[in-house]
């Protein structure tokens, strides 16, 4: 049987790649969908967690206006990532000037540089989740501060 519409047989996928850069960190991510394929490239001082460098490419987008969220993707630099970065994200792409795809995408992505920060020179990987769970204790369900 057909679909009546688009949405009884969507499918969505985003996916991340974090990995180190002349600068620092490169995180990227992309969403690709039957009206999507968003390409977003960040760069973070490892340092700070400060983002120098934001970037956003639409292969594919369902309407003309969707890559002027580039204006927005600007607003990113100097923001840095940690304590209330998730506000941050809603300020620049909240609302009619904003876009929920690009929140979404880099609500998932951001804190992944915390991620690569707390790694930094561990290779074993059960020493890397030790680390990352001490580092993020109290930022999540799944690293409680009374534990």
């Amino acid at each position: 049987m057909q679909p009546s519409n688009v949405f009884e047989d969507f499918q969505r996928d985003i996916s991340y790649r974090i990995f180190r850069v002349e600068e620092g960190i490169a995180l990227t991510a992309t969403m690709k969908d039957v009206f999507h394929d968003i390409f977003i490239d960040i760069r973070v001082n490892p340092e700070t967690m400060l983002i120098v460098a934001a970037q956003v490419d639409f292969l594919k987008h369902p309407t003309e206006f969707c890559p002027q969220i580039d204006r927005a993707m600007a607003k990113l630099v100097g923001t840095e990532i940690g304590r209330g970065m998730n506000k941050r994200l809603v300020e620049i792409f909240g609302g009619s000037e904003g876009c929920g795809n690009i929140r979404t995408m880099l609500m998932g992505l951001l804190p992944l540089a915390l991620n690569a920060k707390a790694a930094t020179g561990i290779t074993d990987q059960n020493k890397m989740l030790e680390k990352i769970s001490k580092e993020l204790t109290g930022t999540c369900i799944g690293y409680p501060s009374n534990y």
